[in-house]
Formats: C-alpha cells, sequence, structure tokens
C-alpha cells in the first residue's frame, strides 16, 4: 500500500537513510526541512516522482499546515538533538522540539498516523539494577531528555500514534553526525588512535540508523498492532559500557588506545541496561550489529575528516 509520508527534517542523519527507503518501498515522500546544516544529503534521490521537497521550518504555521493536511503518516524528525546543542540554545530547542510538535499534533486530524522518535536517554540511571522497560519510570535530567518526555506525553494522547524510544544510533548516512557515541569513537580511532574515557563502565544501548528506517517500515506496516503504544528500539544484545564499546573498536582497529580518566560527566547520566522484548515480540528485530557498523564507519571515516576548522 502506498501512502503520502511526510518527513519533517527528513535531510538529517535519520531522514536521509529513511527518505531513499520509503520511496524505494513505494510511498509518495514529502521533506520538510530548514537545511540548517547546508546538506545536500538527499540529491541522489531528486530524480524520484514520488519524491518532493520544501525549505521551511516547521515552527511556522502557514509553512507546515499545508503540508500536514496532505499527509496520511507524518514522521517528524526535525529536532534539535542532544543535550549539548540543546544547552547551547535552550530557546530554540523548546520551540523546535516541544512548541512545533504541539502544533503539529493540534493540526492533525484523528485519522492521521504519526510515528515519531523519542529518546531512551529519559531513563536515567535505570532502577536499581540500572535495567529499563517501557513501563520504567522516566528520569529525564538534560532538557533534550525533558522536552523528549514532555512531547511523548503530548503524542500519547492521540490513538493514532507511535512512540520509538531511540537507543543511541550509529553508522553511516548520508548526512553524517560524528558526535553519536559509536561514530564519535569509531572516527578517534581512525584518525587520532585513541580517546580518554570518561565514567567508562556507563551502559548504554544502540541502533544502527537503517535499523531506525527499517522499524519506521515496520510500524507503518504493522500500524494497526502498534498504535498507542511506546516501543524501545536497540539491539538486545549490545547494552554495552563506554569501555566494551571501546574493546569493540580496538578489535578492528588494533592501534586504538584508550585510557580511563575522571574528566567529563555525561549530562544525561545514561547508565542502564533497556529491555527491547516489547518491540521484538511485534516481529521486529535489528539485522546490524554493533561490529558491522563499526566496519563500515572504519571505511567512512576512511574518507572522511571533519577539518573544518583544522590547520591542515
Amino acid at each position: 500500500m502506498s501512502d503520502n509520508i511526510l518527513v519533517t527534517g527528513g535531510a538529517g542523519y535519520l531522514g536521509s537513510t529513511l527518505v531513499p527507503d520509503l520511496l524505494a518501498a513505494g510511498h509518495r515522500v514529502t521533506v520538510l526541512d530548514s537545511l540548517m546544516y547546508r546538506q545536500a544529503s538527499l540529491n541522489h534521490v531528486c530524480h524520484h516522482p514520488n519524491f518532493s521537497v520544501v525549505r521551511g521550518d516547521i515552527r511556522v504555521e502557514s509553512t507546515l499546515a499545508p503540508l500536514l493536511r496532505k499527509a496520511d503518516i507524518v514522521i517528524p524528525l526535525a529536532a534539535l538533538v542532544g543535550a549539548p546543542l540543546c544547552n547551547a540554545d535552550p530557546v530554540g530547542a523548546h520551540s523546535v522540539n516541544h512548541d512545533a510538535i504541539v502544533m503539529m499534533l493540534r493540526l492533525l486530524s484523528r485519522e492521521q498516523r504519526v510515528l515519531m522518535p523519542t529518546t531512551n536517554s529519559a531513563y536515567g540511571s535505570g532502577d536499581a539494577n540500572n535495567f529499563c522497560t517501557e513501563e520504567s519510570p522516566l528520569r529525564p535530567i538534560s532538557n533534550y531528555a525533558r522536552e523528549k518526555v514532555a512531547v511523548e506525553a503530548e503524542l500519547m494522547q492521540r490513538e493514532n500514534a507511535i512512540s520509538f524510544r531511540l537507543a543511541t544510533v550509529f553508522g553511516m548516512s548520508p548526512r553524517m553526525r560524528i558526535d553519536l557515541l559509536v561514530n564519535d569513537f569509531t572516527y578517534r580511532a581512525v584518525h587520532d588512535r585513541f580517546v580518554v574515557l570518561f565514567e567508562a563502565s556507563f551502559k548504554r544501548n544502540y541502533i544502527h540508523v537503517r535499523d531506525v528506517s527499517r522499524v519506521f517500515q515496520h510500524g507503518i506496516a504493522n500500524f494497526d498492532a502498534m498504535r498507542g503504544q511506546i516501543y524501545n528500539v536497540g539491539l538486545s544484545e549490545a547494552n554495552v559500557s563506554k569501555r566494551e564499546l571501546c574493546e569493540h573498536i580496538q578489535r578492528q582497529v588494533p592501534e586504538f588506545v584508550f585510557i580511563e580518566a575522571p574528566v567529563g560527566k555525561d549530562p544525561d547520566q545514561r547508565n542502564y541496561v533497556v529491555s527491547n522484548e516489547k518491540l521484538e515480540r511485534t516481529g521486529f528485530h535489528p539485522v546490524h550489529t554493533l561490529d558491522i557498523g563499526i566496519a563500515e564507519l572504519v571505511k567512512g571515516f576512511t574518507m572522511i575528516r571533519n577539518s573544518v576548522h583544522g590547520n591542515v
């Protein structure tokens, strides 16, 4: 079945992987993106007759409303993502991550479907055993996590909505993010050959960017059975500590050295083991392992060097 799908922020890290997959599946896809990073990450789908793109801001109702009216499905990816960016621009973060989503939900009809990424960083440090399910209390610490929790509560007032609480995403994408933990550590391994770890024993869960695309497609295909629910989305075998992550990378980049020192603190204090059993019971299983992702990142970072502000 073909749907009209609006993807806000569709030129970003997640969207530039998801949008081509949705087009390949036969959907008609419209992307609304401010292109704030001057990215050209959807060049390769401009030839597709079912693809359209609007350059604009999701906070502007006159821009968003007419696009929403044409959509059967909305996937709102547009956001200022991560605690550091949100702390640097708290006003912008609140207006994009919260106010624009609340406006979008107000403008939608009851029949329109919404599949939205939220975050499992809202679990904080989990329970006494650092274990989390979708029923675990939320203890968001950063502004980013608090906004996501508030928006998820608004989202789940709708019957026709699914919330995907994403683990930390990794892997190559047309619009790369080097700041995500697996991507960051692998980049440092390839180019610097070392990293200094703080809170090295802290565990978190991970998910490949292509599996994020797959879970949205799974949600569309199984919407009636999954709607009105929250699902953790991660690799169940990849609840690993920062130290263990570095060991995975070191097996592929033997020259990589990591040392531990009390030099920093995670703004979200993420230290948890996440259960993805609820999602797995719907028939979804990730197919891209941590080691597969690291291998592709090593190849990707052989071609990419983030030297915009460097002297060499």
